[in-house]
C-alpha cells in the first residue's frame, strides 16, 4: 500500500509521485510489465474489466495505445485486497483512472 506523506507537494506533483510509486510496486511484483504501456488492473470473470478492455480496444482504433492486463490475483495479498473493490483501474505513467470511465475519459488520458 502506498503511503503518501508528501503533503507539502502541490496536488498534481504528489499524485504523480504516488502513481510512480504504485507502478514501481506493481512492477516489482510483476517484472514482465512494460513501463511504457498502460496497465489495466482487473481479474478473470470481472464484467466491468471486460468493458474497460473493450473501451481500450475502441481507443486503439483511433489512437495507438499499448496496454497490458494485470490480474490482481498475481499481486501480493495486501495489494490485491487494496484493488479488489476498485477494479477495473487503468494506470498510465502519470495517471490513474478508476472505473467508471468512458471512451472520452480514455481519449483525454491519452492526450
Amino acid at each position: 500500500m502506498i503511503n503518501n506523506t508528501q503533503s507539502d507537494l502541490p496536488s498534481s506533483e504528489a499524485n504523480k509521485t504516488a502513481i510512480y510509486q504504485l507502478r514501481q510496486q506493481l512492477q516489482s511484483q510483476c517484472p514482465e510489465l512494460d513501463s511504457g504501456a498502460w496497465w489495466l488492473l482487473g481479474t478473470e470473470g470481472c464484467h466491468l474489466c471486460d468493458i474497460a478492455e473493450n473501451l481500450i480496444v475502441q481507443l486503439q482504433s483511433v489512437l495507438p495505445t499499448a496496454y497490458q492486463k494485470l490480474d490482481i490475483i498475481d499481486l501480493d495479498e495486501l495489494t490485491m485486497m487494496e484493488f479488489s473493490t476498485k477494479i477495473p483501474v487503468i494506470l498510465t505513467s502519470n495517471a490513474r483512472l478508476d472505473y467508471p470511465f468512458s471512451i472520452l475519459d480514455l481519449q483525454q488520458l491519452a492526450s
